[in-house]
C-alpha cells in the first residue's frame, strides 16, 4: 500500500514541499520523513480512501516542516543574541518568531503560508481540506491574537 502512496503522490509532495522550503534537501527529507511515518502507521491509513490518505500525508509532512521550522528558529535565536540591545533592528526577526509562537499551531501554518509563503486562501484549504472561508476565519483570529499581543507589549 505505502508503494502505491509512493507512485501516486512523491513528486507532488517533493513539489509543495521544495515550494514551501525553498531547499530541495530538506523537501526531500521531510517528505522521506513522511512516507516512513506513513509506513508507521500503516494500519490507520489502510482505513482511509485514497483522498484522505493523500491528505494525511500532506498533514503529516506539514507537522515536520512547523517542527523543523519551530527547532530551526530556537536554535537561530539562541545562537544570535547580541551581547547588547543598542540596535532594536536585531530583535525584530526574534520578536516576530516569538510572536508567531504564540498561536496555535494550525493558525500559525495557516497564517505563515498565507502572509510570508504567498499562498492563497483557496489554496490552504485545498491542501488542509477547508473551506476558503474557515481559512480566512482562522487567519483573522490569528491577525486578532497577534495584534493584542503587539499591543501590550509597546
Amino acid at each position: 500500500m505505502i508503494e502505491h502512496l509512493y507512485q501516486a503522490f512523491y513528486q507532488e509532495l517533493l513539489a509543495w514541499c521544495r515550494n514551501m522550503t525553498g531547499k530541495e534537501a530538506l523537501a526531500e527529507d521531510l517528505v522521506q520523513e513522511g512516507y516512513l511515518r506513513a509506513m508507521n502507521n500503516e494500519p490507520v491509513l489502510a482505513n482511509l480512501n485514497q483522498r484522505q490518505q493523500r491528505a494525511w500525508l500532506y498533514r503529516t509532512i506539514r507537522n515536520l516542516y512547523v517542527d523543523y521550522v519551530r527547532h530551526g528558529a530556537f536554535e537561530t535565536a539562541a545562537e544570535t543574541l547580541p551581547e547588547t540591545a543598542q540596535e532594536t533592528g536585531e530583535y525584530t526577526e526574534i520578536d516576530c518568531s516569538q510572536m508567531l509562537d504564540l498561536l496555535p499551531d494550525e493558525e500559525r501554518v495557516i497564517f505563515v503560508m498565507r502572509y510570508l509563503e504567498g499562498y492563497t486562501s483557496i489554496e490552504i484549504g485545498n491542501l488542509f481540506q477547508l473551506s476558503g472561508s474557515t481559512v480566512r476565519s482562522r487567519l483573522a483570529s490569528a491577525r486578532k491574537r497577534l495584534r493584542k499581543v503587539w499591543s501590550e507589549s509597546v
